[in-house]
């Protein structure tokens, strides 16, 4: 009796695994035609690529001959889209390229019209801000968000040579220090900025690193990736 219950059960869950490979590789197709539609008319050459192999492994090796990665951000309620565990901090943190990071939820009406920048004096920020330069030169507004623990609203020296930095490259910044808001955090301070200053695009460098076989990331780029509002370009 037991064998033959064995079979049935063994058979429906075949007939499960075969019904989301299919649902997979229908969502493959679907992405794939909208993918190249809005290549056509936007005007841009462009190839589709869907190797197989371990998600985060293949895309970083590709993400290697690009010049900007478009990632969308994780969305934990929708188990349809899920790629790998922390698969768009592994990409970033891995390709060595810059990424442009957009929010799953929320339309984007402007583009980097307005731009906001986070400033630590890091290696990652000044390799961010190089990295958006292209973009930094079209935008009507750039800022420089520098988020300080204390109350001192006075912007330091780093904030200035930021400033003249890119007023080089023909980008005229303001800057400004921002207290951080106590326990919640940087990354939440930068969001408040963010929608203070209606800023459409956020500028900022990428931070983690690997302990113990699993991936610690720096909290402002933990909540950026959980709790972002408008597209965030990354760099490592």
């Amino acid at each position: 009796m037991c064998e033959g219950l064995a079979k049935p059960l063994f058979g429906t869950d075949d007939g499960f695994v075969a019904q989301r490979a299919a649902l997979a590789t229908d969502r493959r197709e679907t992405a794939r035609h909208a993918f190249l539609a809005a290549a056509e008319r936007a005007g841009r050459a462009a190839q589709w690529r869907a190797p197989e192999g371990s998600p985060v492994a293949v895309t970083t090796l590709h993400a290697r001959h690009a010049d900007l990665l478009v990632l969308g951000q994780p969305d934990p309620r929708d188990p349809a889209s899920y790629v790998d565990r922390h698969f768009v901090g592994e990409v970033v943190l891995g390709a060595g390229r810059p990424a442009l990071v957009i929010p799953r939820a929320g339309a984007v009406p402007t583009r980097g019209e307005n731009v906001l920048i986070a400033w630590d004096g890091s290696r990652e920020a000044s390799r961010a801000i190089a990295d958006a330069m292209p973009l930094l030169e079209r935008a009507r507004f750039v800022g420089v968000a520098v988020v300080e623990p204390t109350h001192d609203h006075e912007a330091g020296p780093s904030a200035i040579d930021v400033a003249a930095w890119l007023e080089a490259h023909g980008v005229r910044a303001s800057f400004s220090t921002t207290p951080r808001l106590g326990i919640a955090g940087t990354g939440a301070t930068l969001l408040n900025r963010v929608s203070d200053l209606h800023a459409d695009l956020l500028v900022m460098g990428a931070y983690g690193h690997s302990r113990a076989r699993e991936r610690v990331w720096g909290g402002v780029t933990r909540t950026m990736l959980e709790s972002m509002t408008v597209p965030v370009l990354m760099a490592h």
